[in-house]
């Protein structure tokens, strides 16, 4: 089990944000610090309150593609969405999302994809993995340097590029021709076809 976990639930069903703060009650290494009723108050809760994790309704007032690429910088977002349309979760991990859940079955996935998550992870509903999988380009037997398996492992997790330039002590500039190079190796076409590539060839676990 990963150490504490401070969260913000954002979430205009009051009866669905408390029922997963009920949740969220019962785990002894969860906090809710704040939730949310209205997206527009997102981001002055995240200046003055320190959190480790949000989950964020896909559909508040407005739809939350815009809020999960700007949030996302800040703190690893998991949608909680009634939504399960495949294009919804590619748009969610397109923005930056790290995870998402369904609300449906919130009770029994929540903690798993926020540990899961925790660790480092992508986590996405084990019917939505085929789906996604499928439909990208089948890249066939590519070898990749080492440089580049440690670029794609870096992504899968979801770090940054000035994260990764951090990480193995190289410019930015050099990750993104890394990047450039394996996205033409595999057939893929962004970080999120990437993920899915690390998903297939066991470099990231998704439960």
């Amino acid at each position: 089990m990963v150490g504490s976990i401070r969260i913000v639930i954002a979430d205009d069903h009051a009866l669905f944000r408390e029922g997963l703060k009920s949740l969220l009650r019962l785990q002894s290494n969860v906090t809710v610090v704040a939730d949310l009723e209205r997206a527009d108050a997102l981001v002055s809760t995240l200046d003055s309150t320190p959190c480790d994790l949000l989950l964020l309704d896909l559909q508040m007032e407005r739809a939350a593609f815009g809020d999960i690429e700007a949030l996302a910088a800040r703190v690893p977002v998991i949608v909680v969405t009634a939504s399960e349309r495949t294009e919804d979760a590619v748009a969610s991990l397109r923005a930056g999302a790290r995870g998402l859940v369904f609300k449906r079955f919130a009770v029994n996935t929540l903690m798993t994809a926020i540990e899961t998550v925790m660790e480092g992870h992508v986590w996405l509903p084990p019917s939505l993995q085929s789906e996604i999988v499928s439909s990208l380009q089948e890249p066939g037997a590519v070898a990749l340097t080492r440089r580049e398996r440690e670029i794609v492992r870096s992504v899968a997790i979801g770090s940054r590029n000035a994260e990764i330039a951090t990480k193995l002590g190289i410019t930015e500039g050099t990750v993104k021709t890394h990047l450039n190079n394996v996205f033409q190796k595999l057939g893929v076409r962004d970080r999120v076809e990437l993920v899915m590539y690390a998903v297939r060839m066991g470099i990231v676990r998704v439960e």
